[in-house]
């Protein structure tokens, strides 16, 4: 306990609320970042279902989550920038200090957002106005720009995790800048697809429990049937791809950064055949209270045999690992991330089993109560997933090259904690404002109906889909909606 008030003592007085701001505004855009990486294919997946099958069920389903895509985007945008500037104004000295090296990955990310901006506004602007096999095509780019915007930042944070790519002078500074090296560091490819799966299933399971939800209350149209299938097929496909992901990332974790591994790990002493710890608290003196202990595991998990050995946090100087708080924090984050993890693949073999052996959904309404929830769980899971990342790399802004206490702003204190309050005021009135434009659009669509167009009601004023004058054989799908679906038919 004296050695931590030793430790904050030398600390700035305005870390504490410069942290408190970042993660704020980082937990807040992370929220919405699997709509704005993974619903764009999504979106795309459905709408060439529509013109291949000649379906306006899917059609419709398309146009509508154009729509929210639109909506999300522009309370991405406007999240993202805030934390590209929060960059420069909280931590100064990394950004003038290493700037230069890892600054490109905010330039793509930049680029991706002005790209994925103008393909939106054409996907939209084209609904109306395009015959349906061109505006199909010039939408296609847009999971590509979703996916350069994913490649710049994830750049940024894995160079963060490795440096490398550059010399030190005399003073310190980097110089001999080599932009690939930089870009392309041990932990980048790792994290990127980590990432990227992360965002895909979660951006499904999200959807699908939208219509799993309409499902419990009822709804057993084929419209709902069609809005979860093709979301939860995409889901449940990669969340076994994403368990090895996951599982190979540890690896590298363990391999390029063992004192972050033995945060989220809770393991204070060096050494093989190194018990694993399923949630639990590490204590000031290394002792971990409650929690379940398996022993071996960790070891065997780390390297593949009880013979591993698994670096411990005292293998540094106290100055240089993570608090006991940290390391619990990052431990209980990455084991709540496994643990849903885990829940989703019996989720997904669920859905599996039932689909190949009679080619329906399963009928229990527990499946449904199960997928409902696995859209919120997913979005638990991704912001697990940055706390393990960012909080186990403690103390260190940039990886064994400069710490958080030496990045930070000059800012007094007082005005940032002022600055977090504003910013929390105005994210609660943004998320408010986005709940409520996207729940109106809900009960606009409701209340026309599944028929969508083909109806009268206040969907068919909405630029959301081709007019009805162009809704002919060449220019997209016009068969009305099938009336009767037996059981299992998505088509």
């Amino acid at each position: 306990m004296n050695k931590a008030f030793v430790l904050l003592a030398g600390t700035p007085e305005q870390l504490l609320p410069a942290r408190e701001l970042m993660a704020f505004t980082l937990a807040s855009h992370i929220i919405l970042v699997p709509l704005g990486v993974a619903l764009p294919f999504i979106t795309l997946v459905m709408h060439h279902r529509a013109l291949r099958r000649n379906d306006p069920v899917a059609l419709l389903l398309a146009r509508r989550w154009s729509a929210v895509m639109a909506v999300q985007f522009a309370v991405g945008i406007v999240t993202g920038t805030v934390l590209s500037f929060e960059f420069g104004l909280l931590w100064p000295k990394m950004m003038g200090t290493w700037g230069d090296v890892f600054g490109l990955g905010f330039g793509v990310e930049a680029w991706a957002f002005f790209l994925e901006a103008v393909l939106i506004a054409i996907y939209l602007y084209g609904w109306r106005r395009l015959p349906a096999w061109p505006h199909f095509w010039l939408a296609t780019p847009l999971p590509l720009a979703a996916l350069m915007g994913a490649f710049g930042i994830i750049g940024a944070n894995a160079w963060m995790n490795t440096p490398q790519g550059f010399e030190l002078d005399a003073q310190g500074r980097p110089t001999d800048v080599d932009i690939r090296s930089a870009v392309f560091t041990p932990m980048f490819g790792p994290q990127y697809w980590h990432f990227v799966v992360a965002m895909f299933l979660t951006a499904g399971y999200v959807v699908a429990g939208v219509y799993a939800v309409g499902w419990l209350r009822g709804r057993r149209d084929r419209y709902h049937r069609l809005g979860f299938c093709v979301p939860f097929t995409v889901a449940a496909i990669l969340t076994p791809v994403q368990f090895f992901l996951g599982d190979n990332i540890a690896r590298q974790v363990y391999q390029k950064q063992p004192v972050k591994f033995a945060a989220m790990e809770l393991v204070w002493k060096s050494g093989s055949h190194t018990p694993e710890y399923l949630f639990g608290r590490l204590q000031s003196d290394g002792t971990v209270k409650g929690g379940i202990k398996v022993p071996q595991l960790d070891s065997i998990l780390a390297g593949g045999s009880p013979g591993t050995e698994v670096t411990g946090l005292t293998s540094v100087v106290a100055a240089d690992r993570p608090t006991a708080r940290q390391a619990t924090i990052a431990h209980w984050a990455f084991d709540i991330m496994a643990g849903i993890g885990s829940v989703l693949i019996l989720l997904a073999l669920w859905y599996g089993w039932c689909w190949l052996r009679r080619r329906d959904l399963p009928r229990s309404p527990w499946f449904f109560r199960c997928a409902a929830v696995a859209g919120v769980a997913s979005v638990v899971t991704v912001e697990c997933g940055w706390i393990t990342a960012e909080v186990g790399r403690q103390p260190w802004i940039v990886y064994e090259h400069m710490r958080v206490s030496e990045a930070v702003t000059p800012t007094g204190a007082g005005s940032l904690w002022t600055m977090f309050g504003v910013v929390v005021v105005v994210y609660a009135l943004m998320f408010g404002a986005f709940l409520g434009v996207v729940m109106k659009m809900s009960r606009r669509w409701r209340l026309a109906g599944p028929a969508g167009e083909e109806g009268h009601g206040p969907e068919a004023d909405t630029p959301y889909g081709p007019r009805r004058e162009r809704a002919g054989a060449a220019h997209g799908p016009t068969a009305p909606p099938e009336s009767g679906p037996g059981p299992g038919d998505t088509r």
